[in-house]
């Protein structure tokens, strides 16, 4: 039997992104292009590979295998020739990142860009979004995190730690009274995170010192699905919020946010790079995994 790399790829990115106009988007073609392409892979196969309704495809059970296979096999066939390239002319080849959206902006991409500085024949794509999503689904080589781990299904490596800050601008805090103790907060307009449940609790160690978590479930009228964002409403005097030291740090050292409770220690963050367990790492995700782990050995944040 003899099978179309094209069509192959082109039905790989349609299960992965979950549709066809999302799939043409993606590969710069037209839908035509993409349905054609769809349909004389099925029709080599004798195989219906996918259901198609007029919001989402989805695969069929025997397309969802076929997915699993073909991913796994253009895996390594492009690791494959990747490594013998890499004998004559360094990394090549392309990287699919996902990463949060205010980490990626601040400190991710100036990295990045002096590791393809170093790998001229490189080609990475970074996409930036806050949302936990199926990375390996969605076709992502590796993604960054900032979470504790969780996913059995991936290999993490740390980057590197951040601090939470609970913090406020001064005019907030000459307006509204500065906090002393941790259930003060209650009292306070809380700015929350809405990338995460409902029910939101801030975590810190007693100020008590017996070492014991206190639970603080922020009250407020104002959310955000983004750190930057959150920062700027705090700048604005309009609340206090628990923030990353990457996003806070040089605000607090020019005194337009003061730190909040300082004896109060809120769990600090942990930042991974991830990728599946499920197959080997590439060449690239190795190198670009100990790229960052030397550059963030000492965060610059801290």
């Amino acid at each position: 039997m003899k099978l179309d790399l094209q069509e192959i790829e082109t039905y790989l990115r349609v299960v992965e992104l979950g549709g066809v106009s999302r799939a043409a988007e993606d590969l710069a073609l037209s839908k035509s292009v993409i349905s054609k392409r769809l349909s004389d892979l099925e029709q080599r196969l004798g195989s219906k590979l996918l259901h198609r309704s007029t919001r989402k495809v989805t695969p069929t059970d025997t397309g969802l295998a076929f997915y699993q296979q073909a991913k796994q096999a253009l895996l390594e066939l492009s690791e494959a020739a990747e490594a013998a390239a890499f004998n004559d002319s360094g990394l090549c080849g392309r990287l699919n990142m996902l990463a949060p959206m205010s980490f990626g902006t601040l400190w991710l991409a100036p990295l990045i860009a002096e590791f393809m500085g170093l790998h001229p024949k490189l080609e990475v794509s970074l996409y930036l979004e806050d949302r936990i999503s199926d990375f390996e689904r969605e076709g992502y080589d590796l993604c960054v995190r900032i979470s504790r781990i969780g996913d059995s299904a991936l290999i993490a490596r740390r980057l590197a730690s951040s601090a939470r800050i609970l913090c406020a601008s001064p005019e907030y805090l000459q307006r509204q009274g500065t906090p002393q103790h941790i259930e003060a907060l209650r009292e306070h307009d809380c700015i929350g995170y809405s990338n995460v449940a409902s029910r939101q609790f801030w975590s810190f160690e007693n100020d008590d010192e017996q070492g014991e978590l206190a639970n603080v479930a922020p009250r407020g009228r104002f959310s955000s699905n983004n750190g930057e964002v959150m920062r700027e409403l705090v700048l604005a005097g309009q609340g206090l919020a628990l923030l990353p030291s990457f996003l806070v740090h040089q605000h607090l050292k020019d005194g337009s946010l003061v730190e909040i409770l300082p004896q109060a220690r809120p769990k600090p963050y942990s930042i991974y790079a991830m990728y599946p367990r499920s197959r080997r790492a590439s060449r690239k995700v190795v190198a670009l995994c100990e790229f960052l782990q030397q550059r963030l050995l000492e965060p610059p944040w801290e």
